[in-house]
């Protein structure tokens, strides 16, 4: 399906093709910019949010240290208040002292009460002596007992240096009435003996109203303490739940000093905020619903209506710039389909807008260029068939048979007639594949062969000092490669490579691998220096011994049969030997014709 769209697209003229393009970038833009635009204008409204926000929290924690002073303050009294400590420690039950002692601590009690900043407070004390005051017992309708074996009491005894606030229920069995009490140990400090404890409570609907006025829909409070137990929130079904994941985001935002992070609690993405309020040894946090800040931050309607008009007027002004552009062009294009095949001599009107006056002018000047292009092709293929009957003509040096036959006459004068026999086989069937054949090609198989009857013929000349090892794929033995094409390497490798070294081995080794044939002729003689590829050495001395064909012939010979991208490349190293690496096209017996 894809392919199919972009094969109609391809086929389209210029003018669509610019048109679509434009209009799709100008279309991304917008839908970029649009977006761009919401984020930053949220990430400001974000940061400006911050800063308003930790001011609020700090008018919250300001009016929990006042309502925490007036409680520590009323507790201060009461700790030093000796009426207080009697009514406690006595142990004298006897209806009129025990009358006068109840009124005496219910002046103080008020005394205290009237201590607190805040309305809806109930002020208890309960000492050793097992008895119990409250000032306002519908407020904490407790029983001394269970008040006795409260979770908050022993925690209270566990701590009795510290003012501590605590999360409990007005009804032990009805815990949809919560409580914020503040419990202190009453000491003997002379003794450090603990006769009783006093609790400050306050329901937590009226602590509530302590922030009630910042919070809000989608602006949620609670106050946590270090278990994340939610003590106090707007949200009155969490009251009393502990909380473990929204703890553990307020402690990374306290360990790592953030302002705020944005989490995803309770099923939502919210902005978090949260203050530790020493005091009361909690957290206060706040949760800011992201959904409702989107909503009320900017009028997506208008902007989507900004930027369809946007694009709107520069889809026009692109349909009138881009179909002025190509109307010119349209017409070159006319004009260049109307020549005929091989018709050179068309040249196009320069008219029309700038680019396509141009465009006109560079085609007239690329005919004139072909023009000379052709001659000069024309001329480069003469001298082509040149270069190929002149190779045919100088294959054989008139010197290597000389040498040759003398070898032979001095085996058979020395009665060695087996191997005066083999050397004459061996060169009458290098003659025959390389006289007797005019095809400029052979068969990789057939090259092998002659080269085999060439170094046989040397050994038996010169001795085997030099082995030659043969590694030929054979798949490769009926592709065709030009006649002569390796021989030169080895000849070179036999005279040239092993002037100081006096033995030694040459490999041939032959290989297909995706559609190129790759030979290498490797020996371990003396090497050479070589400055570049560019510039191949030339053989030592002043003669081939058996072909007219040098190096650099072979080089050029290639290029000119197949193109630039074949040829030969020579590394070597004084002393560590040599290795010529020549690349071919894969051509099989029936391509002949191709060559």
């Amino acid at each position: 399906m894809m392919r199919d769209y972009i094969g109609k697209f391809k086929r389209n003229s210029l003018f669509f093709k610019m048109f679509l393009v434009m209009v799709t970038s100008i279309v991304a833009v917008s839908i970029c910019i649009t977006i761009a635009m919401i984020q930053m204008s949220e990430k400001l409204f974000i940061n400006q949010f911050s800063i308003t926000n930790v001011k609020v929290m700090e008018q919250v924690t300001a009016n929990f240290e006042r309502y925490s002073f007036s409680t520590a303050s009323a507790i201060h009294q009461a700790q030093q208040s000796g009426a207080v400590k009697n009514y406690l420690t006595d142990r004298d039950n006897e209806p009129i002292v025990l009358a006068k002692a109840t009124y005496r601590i219910k002046q103080q009690m008020n005394y205290y009460d009237s201590l607190l900043n805040h309305d809806g407070g109930n002020i208890v004390i309960m000492g050793e002596n097992q008895r119990i005051f409250s000032t306002n017992y519908v407020k904490w309708p407790i029983e001394a007992e269970t008040l006795r074996q409260h979770p908050i009491t022993l925690n209270t005894y566990k701590n009795p240096n510290q003012i501590l606030y605590q999360y409990a229920s007005a009804d032990p069995e009805d815990a949809t009435v919560p409580l914020i009490v503040a419990t202190k140990a009453l000491m003997d400090r002379s003794k450090n003996h603990i006769y009783g404890v006093m609790y400050v409570s306050l329901r937590e609907d009226d602590f509530r109203q302590m922030y009630s006025r910042y919070t809000g829909n989608g602006n949620d409070v609670y106050l946590m303490d270090q278990t994340g137990k939610i003590v106090s929130s707007n949200k009155r079904d969490l009251i009393g739940q502990e909380e473990d994941n929204l703890l553990k985001q307020v402690k990374t935002i306290e360990h790592n000093e953030l302002e705020f992070k944005q989490i995803n609690v309770f099923g939502k993405d919210y902005l978090l905020f949260s203050r530790y309020v020493p005091t009361f040894d909690m957290y206060l946090v706040n949760l800011i619903d992201r959904e409702n800040i989107k909503k009320n931050l900017v009028d997506k309607k208008t902007i989507v209506l900004i930027s369809a008009t946007i694009v709107f007027l520069a889809v026009c002004i692109v349909f009138l710039i881009s179909r002025r552009m190509t109307k010119s062009l349209s017409g070159l294009v006319k004009q260049i389909s109307g020549m005929g095949k091989s018709n050179f001599d068309f040249y196009v009107t320069e008219t029309g807008s700038y680019e396509t006056k141009k465009l006109a002018k560079s085609f007239n000047y690329m005919l004139d260029e072909l023009h000379e292009y052709v001659e000069q092709l024309m001329e480069t293929q003469k001298k082509q068939r040149n270069a190929e009957l002149e190779a045919l003509q100088q294959q054989i040096n008139p010197h290597f048979l000389y040498n040759t036959l003398a070898s032979v006459k001095f085996m058979v004068q020395q009665g060695d007639r087996e191997k005066s026999t083999q050397t004459i086989h061996a060169l009458i069937s290098l003659l025959q594949n390389t006289i007797g054949n005019i095809s400029e090609t052979n068969t990789v198989e057939q090259e092998i062969n002659n080269l085999k009857n060439y170094v046989y013929i040397n050994q038996m000349r010169y001795g085997n000092r030099i082995k030659v090892h043969y590694f030929i794929s054979p798949e490769c033995l009926k592709h065709e490669i030009p006649k002569l094409m390796i021989q030169p390497f080895i000849e070179n490798a036999f005279f040239h490579g092993f002037n100081h070294q006096k033995e030694g081995y040459i490999q041939l080794l032959i290989s297909q691998n995706e559609g190129v044939l790759r030979c290498e002729i490797v020996d371990n003689g003396d090497g050479m220096e070589i400055e570049s590829q560019e510039n191949l050495p030339k053989a030592k001395g002043k003669r081939h011994f058996f072909s007219g064909i040098g190096i650099h012939n072979v080089q050029e010979r290639i290029q000119l049969l197949y193109g630039e991208q074949y040829g030969l490349e020579v590394d070597s190293r004084l002393g560590k030997g040599t290795r010529v690496r020549i690349t071919l096209p894969v051509i099989k017996p029936n391509n002949n014709a191709n060559i």
